[in-house]
């Protein structure tokens, strides 16, 4: 720490040579002119000349409300919104102590279609198309409300959430998650952060060199709330629900012209039950497996972000984001298990194991920010030092009843384990930008600095000697650590209706591991370059297409490198690679993009060839089944998605998404059979109706097809969800039911040279949700 305050002195002191000058702040509230209700995400564009190109704007927050900083002087202001006509005012004088607008009023579009006149609403925009991915808002999609993290992701185009909390975006289990534009540790548990903190989520499908190298997927960056308008707002907003699922926030900000307080506190209690089945076939042996389970758990979190920032001298910001997190979970599961022989059934073996986990978790993540302020709009400079950790101990007492799968009698056998995990990640970054030959030249460095320590304690009950033996053979430490170290430049021009940026990120790379246990050490010391290109061409205001190239890598983290086994299931066993090597990805991707102020789409082709893929590899030895992940010689992806925001009527929008993709997986440097190839295809929407007396109904809907791995295939996902809600001036009530027809479960098959496994896994997911939120504002 003692570190990065020398950093930050430096850059602050090496900053103060440069002048002083006034900044004033415009302000003002866009509204509807008929009505008079304020539009939230409204885009005000500041020019110096409106023939020329904006130099800086804002987008309105969900009171209408826009703040913009700005030196004295003259302006042109563009107000537009979709559905509306857009509205210009010319030579608006800001003097040095800031203007405050009022309110402007904005009129709807009048289009003729089919001799039929339809006026234009308000669309709600769940999902909004850039230049580089989508943005999600989280309130603009109901059934988010009382949820988490995971729940928005679930409604997100592209994006696939697996069992256990997993992310996949495009088919890509590579992908980095970022907190406010940060690597942290918060996000190795994305259930922790509530929905109602997050502001929106950008999901860039293919980044460039400013973004970290690793994510062959992409990169999904989650924006909490923070203070955005003048005074004090905030919102409080309370879940009840089935089982007595509880989600209390609230989220509170200050803001005065020169600095920004703001917090949030989040309670969840989210108790949930589920049940499972797998069945084995091992042809070797002429074995038949079959085991069912049935589980509950209960937990409690704690969630607290905090934050602010101060403008001194009129040049300098320095900012301070922190966020934490302190969970209680109990878990229990029972397992039962049956071994037969294949032909006739006869029973080989047959035992019951209860497992009482207990966990205790700590996360929190620091992060200071410092940005220079210059007159020039077109410079800019930020630097931060943030540092993140994640604490998770977890301790298991496991009764064994053998020769049973329904016990009548208390068990025979004990065993235990103790698991302590520690997580930690650090970042020093520095961005700079600026005007080069009438284009935008960036640089920046970042040094990021990972660790990831296992301690894991296993022992079994020896009944003849009365005391706890621990098994030497699974009992381990693992200490995982990192740096990679990192810089990049790009540079982007416009030549008349073409914009085209090139870039390249340079990476060293560090990695050390130790297994304590054993005392085995390895290390792995290497450099990339990583390029990337963007070229779009403005056919008119309407139409936009692009295509984007990158190279990227994977690392395997610390989970996958592991080797010790996890045996928390004795039949069913998990075992990292520590010889396992990083992919290599390019990337490659033709968009579309069509907006006339009703219907928004949005196309993308893409492709994806990935050089080592990584897959979890099943083999069956001795009726054990054991699950790691190899290296494959390759896989590719390619296919296609579309999104579209229709105002369909006055008062109903909808907003649709599918995307398309084939997958080609290459294994034979493990097995000739390891080969595969299949479709997928992944189609959501969100359908919002707009009825009188303040009252919304709206629907979710999502499908997953199966999807293909090395040995075997996901099989098929889908759901509905659905939420009513009524207005009452600040307050809202919304009833939501998630898995409308309860259908929500996960499914797959696996299968190798000599056996086959099936499995399914369902929770309760078909649940009952009743949230009031308010809204309050003193300016």
């Amino acid at each position: 720490m003692r570190y990065f305050t020398i950093v930050f002195t430096f850059l602050i002191i090496s900053s103060s040579h440069l002048l002083f000058s006034q900044e004033g702040e415009l302000k003002g509230i866009i509204i509807e002119e008929n009505s008079g209700e304020v539009l939230p995400f409204a885009q005000v564009a500041i020019y110096k000349d409106i023939r020329k190109s904006p130099f800086t704007g804002a987008t309105t927050n969900e009171r209408g409300r826009f703040n913009i900083k700005l030196e004295e002087g003259s302006y042109d202001i563009l107000i537009s919104f979709v559905g509306y006509d857009d509205k210009i005012l010319k030579d608006v004088e800001v003097p040095s102590q800031g203007l405050d607008l009022g309110k402007i009023s904005i009129v709807q579009t009048t289009k003729e279609m089919d001799a039929v006149v339809v006026e234009g609403s308000k669309i709600n925009r769940p999902i909004k198309s850039t230049i580089e991915g989508i943005e999600v808002r989280p309130d603009q999609t109901l059934t988010n409300l009382g949820g988490s993290l995971l729940d928005v992701l679930r409604n997100t185009p592209s994006v696939r959430v697996s069992s256990d909390g997993s992310i996949s975006l495009r088919g890509s289990s590579s992908t980095n998650i970022l907190l406010d534009g940060r690597n942290s540790a918060l996000t190795s548990d994305l259930e922790q952060i509530p929905a109602s903190a997050i502001k929106s989520i950008e999901i860039v499908t293919n980044p460039n060199a400013k973004y970290d190298a690793a994510a062959a997927g992409g990169v999904i960056n989650i924006k909490l709330k923070q203070g955005e308008d003048l005074g004090t707002t905030g919102r409080i907003e309370g879940t009840i629900g089935t089982r007595m699922r509880t989600n209390t926030n609230i989220n509170i900000s200050h803001k005065k012209d020169n600095y920004t307080v703001y917090g949030g506190y989040s309670y969840r209690s989210w108790p949930r039950v589920g049940s499972s089945w797998t069945e084995r076939i091992t042809y070797s042996d002429n074995r038949y497996l079959y085991q069912d389970n049935t589980d509950e758990r209960k937990d409690r979190e704690h969630t607290f972000n905090i934050g602010g920032d101060y403008v001194f001298s009129g040049k300098h910001k320095l900012s301070y984001e922190g966020a934490f997190n302190k969970e209680f979970e109990n878990d229990y599961e029972r397992r039962r298990t049956r071994l037969e022989e294949l032909d006739d059934g006869t029973l080989i073996n047959a035992y019951t194991r209860d497992n009482n986990e207990s966990e205790d978790n700590f996360s929190m993540d620091n992060a200071i920010i410092y940005e220079y302020l210059f007159d020039d709009s077109t410079k800019s400079f930020r630097a931060l030092a943030s540092s993140s950790f994640r604490d998770q101990l977890e301790e298991q007492d496991i009764d064994v009843f053998n020769g049973t799968t329904d016990p009548e009698v208390g068990p025979n056998a004990f065993e235990r384990s103790i698991n302590d995990e520690f997580r930690r990640t650090s970042v020093i970054q520095a961005d700079y930008q600026q005007s080069l030959w009438n284009g935008k030249f960036e640089a920046g460095y970042k040094s990021t600095f990972r660790s990831f320590d296992n301690d894991y304690r296993y022992e079994i009950y020896d009944n003849a000697e009365q005391e706890w033996i621990n098994q030497e053979d699974i009992t381990n430490r693992f200490l995982y650590e990192d740096q990679i170290h990192a810089a990049y430049f790009i540079y982007g021009n416009s030549i008349k209706k073409v914009d085209y940026s090139f870039g390249v990120r340079g990476e060293g790379t560090i990695v050390d591991t130790r297994l304590f246990t054993t005392g085995e050490t390895n290390g792995q010391r290497y450099f990339n370059l990583f390029p990337s290109a963007r070229l779009a061409y403005h056919l008119n205001k309407n139409n936009t297409f692009k295509i984007t190239y990158s190279r990227r890598i994977d690392r395997p983290g610390g989970w996958r490198l592991n080797p010790f086994p996890d045996v928390s299931d004795s039949l069913n066993v998990r075992v990292g690679n520590p010889n396992l090597q990083p992919e290599y990805i390019n990337s490659f991707e033709l968009g579309y993009m069509f907006d006339n102020g009703k219907i928004n789409v949005t196309a993308n082709g893409f492709y994806r060839y990935v050089d080592g893929q990584v897959d979890w590899i099943v083999e069956v030895v001795d009726g054990i089944s054991y699950r790691g992940p190899r290296n494959l010689v390759s896989s590719q992806t390619y296919g296609f998605e579309i999104i579209n925001t229709t105002n369909v009527l006055e008062w109903w929008s909808l907003n649709m998404s599918y995307s398309l993709f084939q997958s080609e997986v290459d294994g034979t440097n493990i097995d000739e059979g390891f080969t595969n190839s299949g479709l997928a295809w992944y189609a959501k929407f969100t359908s919002d109706f707009r009825l009188p007396l303040d009252i919304n109904i709206q629907l979710t809907g999502n499908y997953e097809s199966p999807e293909i791995e090395a040995q075997g295939r996901d099989l098929a996902r889908y759901y509905m969800d659905a939420t009513v809600q009524r207005k009452f001036g600040d307050f809202n009530v919304s009833l939501t039911m998630r898995d409308v027809f309860d259908t929500r479960q996960f499914a797959g098959e696996n299968i190798g040279p000599d056996f086959e496994q099936r499995f399914e896994r369902k929770r309760e997911t078909q649940i009952f949700l009743l949230t009031v939120g308010y809204n309050f504002d003193f300016q």
